[in-house]
């Protein structure tokens, strides 16, 4: 395993994450049934393994953004047995629930106690946006987490972003933040904070944590033939998944890189590369296959959506991230996917525009309109 430097908070961080948001569930499809016995087994296995940074959040594995998830006490249970004090734990303030000052401390502090831990390494304001940066820094962000970090609740503070670039270096310069979480992978290379807000944060001293490398693992798996051809031109052959986690990793800017792994075939993976991946290690042969494998993807993507599901649970029924996964399949391979297996209310023709997905979307997507393109594809 190998190691950087987290920023100004001096902390020597894996290059690879855990990011507990898509951990394996039992069957039935309730993302709130997490496996336990499995999840364990691939989050301990990579601890023994060197990674020492374990990512979660409030509503991780839950029925929606707007009610605590499985994923932070699950990992109270992971931790135990001597595992907290090999990790660097992660979690997140929940942003869109902030109304006033006192809700700050009130969800620490039950954060703390479903995580069974006196202390939170690194604390993050999650998914912030320009409404949410408004609504949190009028309500005292900054006075909460200088109380937070000098009563020993958590220790570093940082944020997670989802907006226009404009936004970012407005709140990085807003308080003595010692870290961020960004998107960052090859296909979004200037989406969101992208490549010029990850030299501006790193500028300024904060470690930055890179969150969908593989963009939701469409950059793992199932990739166009098209796309492949260009990969398996290389001398040295990898993995869909090796060559994106190498791109990113070839930023000496970042200093762990996030991901969901949910089989031990994975973290095995995952692991090998870790081991291996240095800053600006990539050949400029390599970075213009890269570079290639990037303009022939791009042209087939019709809705730039992740499935993070940070739109559900959907009024209406309708399951987004299905609907718009099946719809890129279909115009990246030719073929209709899972859509004519979804249930009838959970189908496109459900939405009633109401807009409530589109307040939570941290990819900006006009999603009643894209839904009305599924409809007219689909049914």
């Amino acid at each position: 395993m190998l190691y950087r430097k987290f920023g100004k908070t001096n902390e020597m961080v894996s290059i690879l994450g855990f990011g507990c948001m898509r951990l394996p569930i039992l069957p039935g499809g309730d993302q709130s049934n997490i496996d336990e016995e499995k999840a364990m087994e691939l989050i301990r296995y990579a601890i023994d393994k060197g990674v020492n940074y374990i990512d979660t959040a409030y509503p991780y594995h839950g029925k929606g953004m707007s009610s605590a998830g499985q994923s932070e006490p699950f990992l109270a249970k992971v931790l135990k047995d001597g595992y907290r004090g090999k990790v660097k734990l992660a979690t997140k303030l929940p942003s869109w629930l902030i109304k006033e000052r006192e809700d700050m401390d009130r969800f620490l502090n039950e954060q703390l106690d479903r995580l069974e831990t006196d202390s939170i390494d690194f604390y993050l304001v999650h998914s912030l946006n320009s409404a949410l940066w408004k609504n949190v820094k009028d309500a005292g962000i900054a006075e909460f987490l200088d109380r937070a970090i000098r009563d020993g609740k958590i220790k570093h503070a940082g944020f997670s972003f989802h907006d226009k670039n404009e936004y970012f270096n407005e709140i990085v310069d807003y308080y003595d933040w010692s870290f961020c979480q960004i998107q960052f992978n090859y296909l979004d290379e200037n989406f969101q904070a992208g490549l010029e807000g990850l030299k501006y944060a790193a500028q300024k001293g904060l470690g930055i944590a890179i969150m969908e490398p593989l963009r939701g693992g469409k950059l793992a798996v199932g990739l166009p033939e098209d796309v492949q051809q260009v990969f398996s031109e290389a001398k040295v052959k990898r993995t869909p998944a090796e060559w994106a986690l190498r791109w990113v990793w070839n930023h000496p800017e970042v200093s762990v890189l996030l991901s969901g792994m949910n089989t031990m075939e994975q973290v095995v993976e995952n692991l090998k590369v870790a081991g291996e991946a240095k800053a600006n290690f990539l050949t400029e042969k390599e970075l213009n296959i890269i570079e290639r494998g990037k303009t022939t993807f791009k042209a087939r993507i019709k809705v730039n959506c992740t499935a993070c599901s940070y739109c559900m649970p959907c009024p209406a029924g309708v399951n987004i991230p299905s609907c718009f996964t099946s719809y890129n399949n279909y115009h990246m391979f030719g073929r209709e996917e899972a859509y004519s297996r979804l249930p009838s209310e959970q189908k496109a023709s459900n939405c009633a525009e109401c807009g409530e997905c589109e307040t939570h979307c941290p990819q900006s997507i006009i999603i009643r309109e894209e839904l009305k393109k599924v409809k007219a594809l689909y049914e």
